[in-house]
Formats: C-alpha cells, sequence, structure tokens
C-alpha cells in the first residue's frame, strides 16, 4: 500500500549536499600541479581477510603528510585581492596548519597559524618552514581558535576553517576523483571523519560516477561526534573527548558538512584506542606505511570487522604526520594490543641457579624478555619460594598461550598479569 500524500509530506526530506561533483572537477583543475595525485596500494592481508581486493589510498604520502593542502589551496586561491591583502589566519594541531602555511606560500598570501601549547614540535617547526607565522594560544585547539578569531576580527584576516566551507569541500574531493580513477569498481569506501569534510567531499565525487559505493565514516569512539548528530537530524557538540585520533577529534560537525554528510554518506562506524593503535601497528608492519592514529581509523574498522564491507574497498589513510614520541607510546599500545607483549608473574623455589633455568625455559620457547624483577621478600610469598615478574615480546596470541601453557606444564605456578582480555588466561 502506497502512502498518502500527507504522510509522506510528514517526512523530512534530506537537503541536497551543497557541493556535487561539478564544483570537485573545478578543484581539480585549481590544484593541478599544486597536489600529487597519490598511489593506491593493495593489502594482501586485508584483502583476504575481507575476501576481495582492499586497497590503501595513500594521502599520507601527499604534500604536507596529509591530504588537508587540497581544501586548503582550493579555498586561497579563491580569495579576492582585498582579501588576499589582510592575510590569512588558521587554528590547528597539525595538519591544517601545514595546509595552510604551504598553499598561503605558493599563493603569496601572509599566514597566522594559532596552535595549542601542547602541539608536537614537529608540526609546529613543519608550519613555520612552510612559512606561516606560528603563534601558540591556550591549551586545545578551540583555545586556539578563540585566539583566531580575535586575530582575524583585530587584524581583517580571513579565518580559514579546517572543514566548513564548499571550497574546502571541493578540494578534498578531489581524493574521490582518484579513487573513482583508480579503482573504478570500488564497492565500499571507509573515511577517517572528525569535521567531514574529507568524507562529504569523497562522497560526491565517488558516487557521482558509481552511485552504488558505500561511503563509511569511521569515528574514534572517543571522539564520535557524527552517529548523535545524524540522528538527531542537526549538529550536535561532544561534552568531552579522549582519543589519541587528534586529527578526527572534532566535537561538532560543522553546518556545511552536516548537510554533505547527511545527503550523501550511507554509514558511520567507531573504532576504539586499542584498534586504532592496532592498525597503526599493521600499517607499518605489513604495508610498510606510516600512518598517524587518525589516518589508520579506516584500518582499524576493517581489522575489527573485514567481513562487513563489499569488495574492492578503498581505506583513504588521510595522514601520516605523528610526533614519533606519540608513536613510540602507539606503538607499544598496539604490540600489546595484538599479544606481541606478555606479563607473567612466576613463582620458583629459591635456590640458587632458579632464576636462570627459568630463563632458559622462556628462551627456549622463543620468547624475548624485555624486563625481569625478582622478588624474593614479600608478606605474599612463601618461604623458600620466589616471584618472577617477567615481561615479554612474543609472536602474538598462540605464542602467548604455547608459553603459558609450557611453564604450567613444567610445574610453575603462573599468573598472567598482562595479556589482551580476550585471550582467555
Amino acid at each position: 500500500m502506497s502512502p498518502s500524500p500527507e504522510a509522506e509530506s510528514a517526512v523530512p526530506a534530506v537537503p541536497a549536499a551543497p557541493v556535487g561533483v561539478a564544483e570537485i572537477l573545478a578543484a581539480r583543475d585549481l590544484l593541478a600541479g599544486v597536489t600529487r595525485t597519490t598511489p593506491v596500494t593493495r593489502s594482501r592481508a586485508l584483502s583476504e581477510a575481507v575476501g576481495g581486493p582492499v586497497w590503501f589510498k595513500c594521502e599520507n604520502l601527499q604534500r604536507t603528510g596529509s591530504f588537508k593542502i587540497r581544501g586548503a589551496y582550493t579555498r586561497l586561491s579563491r580569495l579576492t585581492a582585498d582579501e588576499r591583502a589582510h592575510g590569512v589566519v588558521a587554528a590547528s594541531a597539525g595538519n591544517h596548519a601545514q595546509g595552510v602555511a604551504l598553499a598561503a606560500r605558493l599563493l603569496g598570501i601572509e599566514a597566522t597559524v594559532f596552535m595549542p601549547n601542547g602541539a608536537a614540535l614537529p608540526k609546529v617547526d613543519a608550519t613555520r618552514g612552510y612559512g606561516a607565522a606560528v603563534r601558540l594560544a591556550g591549551d586545545t585547539v578551540d583555545d586556539a581558535l578563540v585566539a583566531a578569531l580575535a586575530h582575524a576580527e583585530r587584524t581583517g584576516a580571513v579565518l580559514i576553517h579546517p572543514f566548513d566551507h564548499p571550497d574546502v569541500l571541493a578540494g578534498q574531493g578531489t581524493v574521490g576523483l582518484e579513487i573513482s580513477d583508480q579503482v573504478p569498481d570500488v564497492a565500499t569506501v571507509l573515511v577517517a571523519t572528525g569535521g567531514g569534510g574529507l568524507l562529504g567531499g569523497v562522497a560526491a565525487a565517488v558516487k557521482a560516477r558509481r552511485p552504488q559505493t558505500r561511503v563509511v565514516g569511521v569515528q574514534a569512539a572517543g571522539a564520535a561526534a557524527w552517529p548523535a548528530s545524524l540522528a538527531a537530524g542537526e549538529p550536535l557538540p561532544l561534552g568531552a573527548m579522549r582519543t589519541i585520533a587528534d586529527g578526527i577529534a572534532v566535537g561538532r560537525p560543522g553546518d556545511v558538512t552536516f548537510r554533505q554528510v547527511q545527503a550523501l554518506v550511507d554509514e558511520f562506524v567507531t573504532v576504539g584506542e586499542d584498534s586504532l593503535s592496532r592498525a597503526l601497528l599493521f600499517s607499518l608492519e605489513r604495508a610498510k606505511m606510516l600512518v598517524e592514529p587518525a589516518g589508520a581509523a579506516p584500518v582499524a574498522a576493517l581489522l575489527d570487522d573485514p567481513g562487513r564491507y563489499e569488495p574492492p574497498v578503498v581505506a583513504v589513510l588521510s595522514g601520516g604526520n605523528v610526533d614519533p614520541i606519540v608513536l613510540l607510546h602507539v606503538i607499544q599500545n598496539g604490540m600489546a594490543s595484538a599479544a606481541r607483549y606478555l606479563s607473567l608473574q612466576v613463582r620458583v623455589g629459591d635456590r640458587p641457579g632458579a632464576l636462570a633455568t627459568l630463563l632458559t625455559e622462556v628462551a627456549g620457547l622463543g620468547a624475548n624478555v624485555v624486563d625481569v624483577a625478582h622478588t624474593r621478600v614479600n608478606a605474599t610469598v612463601p618461604m623458600g619460594e620466589v616471584d618472577v615478574a617477567l615481561s615479554m615480546e612474543t609472536r602474538g596470541p598462540e605464542h602467548c598461550r604455547e608459553l603459558v601453557g609450557a611453564l604450567r606444564d613444567a610445574g610453575h605456578r603462573v599468573t598472567v598479569t598482562g595479556a589482551p582480555e580476550n585471550m582467555g588466561f
């Protein structure tokens, strides 16, 4: 039975996307000779897991290390002569800062970028290296944005928003044009999503050429503003955010990007911190790709649930700008999450050579001891026995189970003190 006209009119229509393929094609012409056509590389391991081709779109190899130069240059190139004379200002913790700085230098525009006091030093230095004046303000990007807005009000500089402008959307959409050229039969595209500029632009370009392609936004679970906003039908701010994926830690979707995403994007998924760490480690080890946590979000979604996505799949690696200190911590966390670290407490007899015998057993089982602590004096340890705390590198879950089982079979009392929750010890 068909619904009545009254029932049809009661269902709110989704507004048309603000940016279409015509605007994206025009942006591609602007960007010719400025941005790189980044490669796609096939992931054999993920292709096997998904059951069909999985490709990485390597925007981590783009100029400035992320896709941001596409939108920034498109926006700046369309400023009037008067606007250019007043300069531009931006607020960012990293990728947008570098994109604006390089675009401004290429176009001969003075740029000022406000960054939080805690911004990674390599990103601050890179932004200065591209020619922008960097000013540190506040502890968060929101604090830096307040300072940038005050600067714009005081000087007449044009604020360059990181995502919420049609020109930025059009520039980021050129990633989608390249995907369509490189993988014409793409069935699913996964895009890491903060404010929605890259996601909305890619969706417009890809669907214009292949409407049945499913476009999926991927958010960090600790900074997932989109699902609730889409459910409410309007952008809603998050009360708080906590994630290692600072590149997609955006507390509220933009007004322009909200309409774009609402009209064109098929689905959102969220990924946890451990999944992001594992994905970054996977990208390094298996794809030889240095990817920041935000850029690894689509890989995390594929690793979490490979059967969910119809191949061919394209996962956009949106950026590769990661602080080395953060990279170190994320790799360690990723190894722990992937059961590549194992911590045990083993009780042995308090006699000469007992520790050496235990370590020889561990070595014979193929584990590499990272740290060892030998506790003889403790109220919980019976006389004549010793607790030995071991931290080890392993080859993965099966190796961990083999280690624990062999040590217990050898007569040791073994307590697992550090391993992923799903190991079942």
